[in-house]
């Protein structure tokens, strides 16, 4: 298990992660107090607590409303092809 240190906006917080996950983490925490930056941007100074719980319901607002990732033609054929190999395991 590691320890990494995700600075947003002013404050460092210390997350505990898998190990090899550190880099991964670690960009989580930029795009995080990205976003925690903009909504200050918009609405100015919130303490830490606000701030927070503001940064949370606003990323949980976008994840509901993202569009649903959609099967591409690969991913058809991919499964297309899955489909025929069972069929013929069957057939026989």
């Amino acid at each position: 298990m590691s320890v990494v240190s995700i600075p947003i906006v002013n404050n460092n917080y210390q997350m505990g992660c898998e190990d090899g996950q550190e880099q991964r983490l670690a960009e989580l925490g930029k795009m995080v107090d990205a976003r925690a930056r903009q909504i200050l941007d918009k609405i100015g100074p919130l303490p830490e607590n606000s701030l927070l719980a503001t940064l949370c319901i606003v990323l949980a607002d976008e994840v509901r409303n993202r569009p649903a990732v959609l099967a591409t033609e690969s991913d058809l054929k991919e499964i297309l092809a899955r489909i025929r190999q069972i069929r013929n395991k069957i057939s026989q």
